[in-house]
């Protein structure tokens, strides 16, 4: 899926230029150019879109105040013939400074790290919504614990001890509470004692399973359906 964008600059032939550039990329979609810059405000307000090629030295307000005025600003690039401005527009955590005249491979590495930073992002999104968690009280306070880093989960009657990749914790909670909010996202009882995170499973046996150098006893009521899981398919 493209990238939407818009070019606000005042010089025409500079516009001419970044619409060329476009134009033999199959990264982004030119949506609109502005020499106004007050108009191009305006038009971010109204239609948003994922990114600006932006000049600094603008007529009534320039790159930089445009961007300060801005609540939820798109990825910028500036492109101007002023290397002096490279800094402020950094501290605005702009992608880039392209300093005309613009390359066509000047431009492309400016693509090439927009992209990277996009696939970046997407990753970071899809783990976010995979990451199925509990709240668990701990210390009489709620603690958020992500399903995908708990190691195991340990009866100790009324509590039961969840651990972690990063931590420890002891929970008012019986293991069969646990067993019930668990079913189907991975965990497997392996015993009357313990519940065990099957993708982070590094060992086993008919006896035992390994997790992080932590050997977990497989109980013989539980040993018939611990084998089903483990053993592959025929």
């Amino acid at each position: 899926m493209k990238l939407t964008c818009y070019i606000i600059d005042d010089e025409p032939l500079a516009i001419e230029v970044l619409e060329s550039h476009i134009e033999a990329s199959d990264l982004i979609d030119l949506k609109g150019n502005f020499t106004n810059p007050v108009k191009a405000f305006q038009a971010i307000q109204e239609q948003p879109v994922d990114l600006i090629f932006l000049d600094i030295q603008m007529p009534k307000i320039t790159g930089l105040e445009l961007i300060k005025s801005l609540k939820n600003p798109p990825m910028v690039i500036f492109t101007t013939a002023y290397r002096e401005y490279a800094y402020d527009g950094f501290e605005l955590d702009v992608i880039d400074y392209l300093l005309k005249p613009i390359s066509l491979n000047r431009f492309l590495q400016s693509l090439d790290k927009i992209n990277r930073i996009t696939r970046k992002n997407d990753l970071v999104r899809t783990l976010e919504d995979n990451s199925e968690y509990l709240f668990l009280q701990f210390e009489k306070v709620n603690h958020k614990v992500i399903l995908q880093e708990i190691l195991y989960i340990e009866s100790q009657r009324d509590y039961s001890k969840i651990v972690t990749v990063s931590k420890e914790m002891k929970v008012l909670q019986k293991i069969s509470d646990l067993e019930t909010k668990l079913k189907d996202k991975g965990f497997l009882r392996v015993h009357r004692s313990f519940i065990v995170n099957l993708g982070l499973i590094e060992s086993w046996c008919s006896y035992e399973v390994g997790i992080q150098g932590k050997k977990i006893p497989i109980g013989r009521s539980y040993c018939k359906d611990v084998m089903n899981k483990l053993m592959p398919s025929s």
